[in-house]
């Protein structure tokens, strides 16, 4: 069977949204041709103690997802939660359409978009965060880019004035260190809202590494990109679990996966220290054969040597590093644990 473009399955959905097709009401069993027709959409939330945040989020984008007119499923990745994540994304799994995925400890937020995106089944997949600040009424603008040929829609940070200057500044550092790849770039405030269509989707799950930067595997990928611009909401409940020191360790992560000029940094530090350290032995070789002025006390020695043993010390930290992220993969373990699911989304055969 030949399945149908995305054009093809965009202009069914909107003769559904004007009223010149009628909506399929055949049962999950038997799904119509025109069902099989109108894609589908999976929005992937992963949370970590997002309990009251859910119980204002899904309703409104339950809301949103109905007016498209298209097929769709909301997944909710319970990220180890200690509060009633779990419990209020389950409770929203008694109607059609939900799924919760409970991991089986905290993994992190890039092990839970991957859980989001290896059970979503939706022709195209939008990821957002469970706070609010993602707002769901621009959904229907990615949509209408992807229906117009837009392999990703990604949103872009318009301004960062809630930051504070030490922030922004390591923000934009970041983000210059990590683009020293002339073959892609990492968009500038883009994070994860965004929508994917399946074929990037399948791309970014045959990628096998376990150390996952997800802003940099968007980005290496490929594919047809549009920035939307859009200005984060204020989290509506909570406060956010990113403290400094995992942003620094995000950072680390980026950096490490998708560069390897600290290493060729070590290299030519050793190198100029190595010369800078002959014409130095050279200068005090020649000044005591002509001169006779005895070598420099014990005070240089002592000081140069503290300097040059901090250096090889910070090198072979960077050297760790990659070697850490090897000992990662080689052991083979997986991203994420799956302890619960609950509901059954697309696979249902909801309308």
């Amino acid at each position: 069977m030949i399945s149908p473009t995305k054009t093809e399955a965009a202009g069914v959905a909107a003769a559904m949204a004007i009223g010149d097709v009628d909506a399929p009401e055949a049962p999950s069993q038997a799904r119509s041709p025109l069902e099989l027709l109108t894609p589908g959409i999976s929005c992937v939330i992963p949370c970590f103690n997002e309990g009251a945040n859910l119980r204002h989020l899904l309703p409104r984008l339950e809301e949103i997802l109905w007016a498209t007119k298209l097929r769709w499923e909301i997944i909710v990745v319970d990220d180890g939660s200690t509060d009633d994540t779990a419990e209020v994304a389950r409770a929203w799994c008694e109607l059609s359409g939900f799924r919760c995925i409970s991991l089986s400890r905290n993994f992190g937020k890039e092990a839970a978009l991957t859980a989001g995106l290896a059970a979503a089944t939706g022709d195209a997949v939008v990821l957002l965060d469970g706070d609010l600040q993602h707002s769901p009424d621009l959904i229907h603008k990615m949509i209408a880019q992807w229906t117009a040929g837009a392999e990703v829609v990604y949103a872009v940070r318009e301004e960062r004035g809630d930051e504070s200057r030490f922030k922004q500044l390591g923000s934009k550092l970041f983000y210059r260190l990590l683009d020293t790849s002339d073959r892609f770039a990492v968009p500038k405030d883009a994070g994860d809202f965004r929508l994917m269509d399946r074929k990037v989707v399948d791309a970014l799950m045959s990628l096998p590494e376990r150390s996952r930067f997800m802003k940099g595997l968007y980005a290496w990928v490929g594919f047809r990109a549009v920035a939307m611009p859009y200005t984060p909401a204020p989290r509506a409940q909570g406060s956010s679990t990113f403290n400094a020191r995992r942003l620094v360790r995000l950072a680390i992560d980026g950096l490490t996966a998708f560069t390897t000029w600290p290493l060729r940094l070590v290299s030519v530090v050793g190198l100029l220290f190595s010369l800078s350290a002959f014409c130095y032995g050279l200068y005090v070789s020649i000044d005591y054969l002509l001169f006779g002025n005895p070598v420099s006390g014990w005070t240089t020695i002592v000081v140069s040597l503290m300097f040059f043993i901090g250096v090889q010390m910070i090198s072979t930290g960077i050297v760790g590093e990659y070697i850490a992220r090897i000992y990662e993969e080689v052991k083979g373990r997986p991203l994420y644990v799956v302890s619960h699911e609950h509901g059954s989304g697309l696979r249902a055969g909801k309308p």
